[in-house]
């Protein structure tokens, strides 16, 4: 006899089999009890959690001749006997990928006029109904909502959001979850206990992991690993080495690698991977959920449960996000989700890959509120290291002494009013003169004056995160004083500087006033900003 998968040889028969979706399994049972049988269900969910399945055996039960006391079909009837050969006329399979059109839908209307040959149900079970063309949902509405008393229609689906809301209000819908981890893993064990197999219960989570919720993709994973290693227990090593993944430590490495800045190191390590024989479409997959695994553990610290990792990975988990902020993590995430979807198709995928990282490890290249954020915090340790060195405005062949690092930057007088007043005009030839990082913390600022004319004040908000930072960043003396110092150096004057958070609802530019237009209408001199 011909080998038949797993997932083939033991699709369950009775409900009691069936795992995971004990809420539908309940109620489906309730109706066979009490006679209460629906004409048309609505089954969706994602692949492999037990549609298909779950609708052969209440077609089967529907019919039985002796069903058991769950409802279940007995198996030994002649009914049941045929239907598990699949030679019953009263359950007809359609799979709607293949049969899309009117004309086929039409051909199966007319089939319904028809009493069943023997039990009292006709069921029609039609696999991937979204696939059906918009004239066969039509040709098929009328029949399904009035269809015969013998008549039962059972619609599957993956994607329930492309089936006719006229469709769907004719059934009963019934959502298939994705299975739990456990779930998964209880019922590997027990199959491949029936089949006198012996695997690592660190494999079989990771394949549970792997499968994303279906029962099926967890057996085909778990099929395809003992096929390759038939003999002896099957190790998680191997599980491994056999769906081309990788182990978790060197997620840990490529992500200390990303911190740090280390862009060898993270090139060594895709390397590493490569050279492994790792693909690199799942290793981005992993590494993206071990991205997710350490944002949850920073967003509440009830996650351990819905982590599902052994104790040793929690506690280098914890370990890992002690080192990396929340805002920081988020847009490592969406990089890599992005990566993902670049990487389906495309043979350049270690290129893909690498560049990702390295837009990762340079947040100067994205001008998105997530990389900024990441620049600042970048700034703010380096700054804290005491590694951050000011831009130098020398000539590449001056060498500075000891005694010139101390020296007395220029003298400039005092500023007055318009002084001040033009150094808010020409705000943007300031920020040009910062450059950099700087440039964009002023970027962000709202200028103005004081009411008094005294001093140029810089203002950001403390609802937004971004500017909220920016503020700490300036609030700094040497910082505040470096920017005095270019205020000075482009007016000629030192100009009083005051950095402010505004705390109120009010918004900044309402309770601060614009400076230019107020001296304007003071004035009545037209101030010309510069452009640079």
């Amino acid at each position: 006899m011909a080998y038949q998968a797993l997932y083939r040889r033991y699709r369950p028969r009775v409900f009691s089999d069936v795992k995971g979706q004990d809420h539908i399994v309940r109620t489906l049972v309730n109706q066979l009890h009490t006679d209460r049988i629906g004409h048309a269900y609505l089954f969706t969910g994602t692949r492999g959690t037990g549609k298909t399945t779950v609708a052969r055996i209440f077609a089967s039960a529907a019919n039985c001749e002796n069903p058991s006391e769950d409802a279940s079909p007995c198996g030994e009837c002649a009914f049941c006997r045929m239907a598990r050969e699949g030679n019953s006329m009263n359950v007809i399979e359609i799979d709607a990928a293949s049969n899309s059109r009117v004309d086929e839908m039409r051909q199966l209307i007319g089939e319904v006029d028809y009493p069943p040959t023997q039990g009292r149900y006709k069921v029609y079970i039609i696999d991937e109904v979204h696939m059906l063309s918009q004239a066969a949902f039509n040709a098929l509405l009328k029949t399904l909502e009035e269809p015969p008393s013998y008549v039962i229609f059972i619609l599957a689906t993956t994607e329930v959001h492309k089936v006719p809301i006229t469709i769907m209000s004719r059934c009963q819908r019934y959502d298939f979850k994705r299975m739990t981890i456990e779930t998964i893993v209880d019922r590997m064990k027990e199959l491949i206990g029936l089949d006198g197999q012996e695997v690592e219960d660190k494999g079989l989570n990771f394949i549970a992991r792997r499968a994303d919720g279906s029962m099926r993709d967890a057996l085909s994973l778990l099929d395809q690993c003992i096929s390759f290693y038939p003999d002896g227990k099957l190790s998680y090593d191997q599980i491994l080495s056999v769906l081309g993944a990788v182990d978790t430590g060197i997620l840990s490495d490529l992500l200390d690698g990303l911190l740090d800045g280390n862009v060898a190191g993270v090139m060594q390590c895709i390397e590493d991977v490569v050279m492994a024989g790792r693909e690199l479409t799942q290793f981005a997959v992993d590494f993206t959920w071990h991205l997710r695994n350490l944002l949850l553990l920073k967003s509440a610290d009830d996650m351990e449960d819905v982590l599902d990792v052994s104790t040793e990975h929690l506690a280098r988990l914890k370990e890992e996000a002690s080192k990396v902020d929340m805002t920081v993590l988020m847009r490592y995430i969406n990089i890599m989700s992005e990566l993902l979807v670049d990487l389906r198709g495309n043979p350049q995928k270690r290129a893909l890959f690498e560049i990702a990282m390295i837009r990762i490890m340079r947040p100067q290249m994205d001008d998105d509120y997530s990389a900024v954020i990441d620049r600042l915090d970048n700034l703010e340790q380096r700054m804290a290291s005491g590694s951050f060195v000011a831009r130098s405005d020398a000539p590449a062949d001056s060498h500075p002494n000891s005694s010139d690092s101390d020296m007395v930057k220029a003298a400039f007088p005092d500023a007055v009013e318009d002084d001040v007043r033009q150094a808010a005009a020409q705000w943007k030839g300031i920020k040009a003169r910062a450059g950099g990082m700087l440039s964009q913390i002023l970027e962000m600022a709202h200028v103005t004056v004081s009411e008094d004319g005294s001093s140029l004040m810089l203002v950001y908000d403390e609802a937004n995160a971004m500017q909220a930072t920016a503020y700490k960043q300036l609030s700094q003396p040497e910082k505040k004083e470096e920017i005095e110092q270019l205020v000075s150096e482009h007016i000629g004057a030192k100009v009083p500087l005051v950095i402010l958070l505004n705390t109120s609802q009010v918004d900044r530019t309402q309770k601060y006033g614009d400076a230019v237009s107020r001296f304007e209408k003071e004035t009545g001199i037209q101030v010309e900003e510069e452009d640079f």
